[in-house]
């Protein structure tokens, strides 16, 4: 029965070791959400400042008050971890005055403190021989845990500063461990300092099961803005590491950031780790974004160690961070000349319906001319007929007139003299010029062109066209047989022919001559 009981005990309590060795891990989303919130966070760091700098302020206008070492030693507190130097020098200030008052103790604990910070000032022998000068026979037992807890925060600095040489890196971290546990030894198990350190004892132990269940329980104790809850996180983001989460890695290192925003400390490591993480986790953007701020804020708490460490990630992220800005200029350039060539594709296109509307317009005007051609031939032709019936009307009168006379022989004789054909011929010349030349004004100077220099026409004052011309013209109008040309011009076939032939041999070229003043 006492093994069975003792079973059960010892599955009790490592019930909560396991649970958190084996929870579920955190998701994408929850991951996505923490850093919104973290970014959220970032924008409202100014007024966390200056919240903190209020508050110093408030304490500096108290400083003349009797039992000022008081004031001054909380006054360095608030700038420890926001202003480095400020802290230095207020601790020493402090000090100084503890000695004058005569509180010795008081002046001792001011120099473990501020030995604890010096490694962050640079002064790393300075750091490690003042905190070996104080004598720990004489310190109460809150004071014992003051100064393994300061030995152990300044070990750890010193152990980071040390990080390129392995031998000093590992003597300093077994200093640190060796301040840890007897801090532990002299702390109480439901202290909140003892579940921090405990839980990140376990952690470089390996011991990560009860290293994550002591550090939960802290979390879940204390407010987010405390500075112990920020170092929980941040423990617990270096064990999901071990174990291979890394969505846990970042959630956690993102809560860590969040605290110290909200408490205003600068010298902080969480945002500076997230944004070496962020490169692996694919987000450059926030890889450079979250140094830069991390080194900005170590320049504003001159932390110089913190700066060194911060300086060493930012040109890994700045190589990829401008890796991703020549892909995103290639991208562009890319789209540039995609665009380009549719630009240019856009202009040939509209070149070439702009010629398409040109051509149509010229097409649609040469259809109008076309249209007050025809309209121009029908008027003349209508004109030609109507002057021909008049004509045929006169000569039917006079023949009536002169056979109801008895005048026949004069008939006779004037119409065989070929004197009425003449002028009824010069008439419908004279029309037949007009009429063509209205339609065709250049034509002259278009033969002229395929005639030799020589033989080209030159017409009298007056004059629309001559015999030649009149029968080229006809040729344009597109009677081209010499039979219908006789009738139409009153000519005989054989002078037609002869007229055609003398024409030929006056071109420039004789073969074409006549197809080419069709198509003029």
């Amino acid at each position: 029965m006492r093994h069975i009981a003792l079973a059960v005990f010892m599955i009790v309590l490592c019930a909560p070791c396991i649970w958190s060795t084996h929870k579920k891990s955190t998701s994408y989303d929850n991951v996505e959400k923490i850093l919104t919130r973290l970014d959220s966070e970032l924008s409202n760091a100014e007024v966390y400042k200056q919240q903190r700098q209020h508050r110093i302020d408030s304490i500096s206008r108290l400083i003349t008050l009797p039992n000022h070492y008081m004031l001054m030693g909380e006054l360095a507190r608030e700038y420890t971890s926001f202003n480095n130097d400020s802290a230095l020098v207020t601790y020493r200030r402090a000090y100084d005055a503890a000695i004058k008052a005569g509180e010795d103790s008081i002046a001792t604990l001011y120099r473990i403190r501020r030995a604890s910070l010096l490694p962050l000032g640079g002064f790393m022998t300075e750091a490690a021989n003042e905190y070996l000068a104080i004598d720990t026979t004489k310190l109460s037992q809150r004071d014992l845990c003051e100064y393994y807890n300061n030995g152990r925060q300044m070990y750890s600095y010193l152990s980071s500063f040390y990080n390129a040489f392995p031998n000093v890196h590992m003597r300093y971290d077994s200093l640190a461990m060796d301040a840890q546990l007897k801090l532990l030894s002299h702390l109480s198990p439901d202290n909140p300092l003892y579940l921090l350190n405990s839980g990140e004892r376990n952690y470089l132990l390996g011991n990560y099961g009860p290293a994550q269940a002591q550090l939960h329980k802290l979390i879940s104790s204390i407010p987010e803005d405390n500075n112990l809850y920020a170092r929980a996180a941040h423990i617990l983001s270096s064990v999901s590491h071990k174990l291979h989460r890394e969505n846990d890695h970042i959630y956690y290192l993102a809560l860590s950031a969040i605290a110290d925003i909200k408490g205003a400390t600068l010298e902080i490591t969480a945002l500076q780790d997230l944004g070496a993480s962020m490169h692996s986790y694919g987000r450059v953007d926030r890889a450079h974004r979250y140094l830069y701020l991390a080194l900005r804020n170590a320049v504003e708490c001159h932390a110089e160690t913190r700066m060194l460490a911060v300086s060493e990630a930012v040109p890994l992220i700045q190589s990829v961070h401008e890796a991703e800005l020549g892909a995103s200029r290639r991208r562009i350039y890319l789209v540039m000349t995609v665009m380009a060539v549719l630009l240019i594709v856009l202009l040939i296109t509209l070149y070439l319906r702009w010629r398409q509307i040109q051509e149509m317009n010229r097409l649609q005007e040469h259809l109008q001319q076309a249209n007050q051609t025809k309209e121009v031939y029908m008027s003349q032709f209508l004109n030609l007929c109507s002057v021909y019936m008049d004509k045929l009307n006169q000569f039917c009168s006079l023949a009536e007139r002169k056979i109801s006379t008895g005048n026949v022989d004069e008939l006779y004789r004037l119409t065989k003299s070929g004197k009425f054909i003449e002028n009824q011929s010069k008439d419908f010349y004279e029309l037949y010029d007009k009429a063509f030349l209205h339609i065709h004004p250049q034509f002259v100077e278009k033969v002229n062109e395929l005639l030799r220099p020589v033989c080209r026409f030159s017409l009298a004052e007056g004059e629309m066209l001559n015999n030649d011309l009149r029968i080229l013209s006809l040729m344009r109008l597109g009677i081209t047989e010499s039979a219908r040309i006789a009738q139409i011009l009153n000519y005989s076939i054989n002078t037609v022919y002869s007229y055609r032939n003398r024409l030929r041999n006056r071109a420039i070229d004789r073969d074409s001559f006549e197809s080419t003043i069709v198509s003029l």
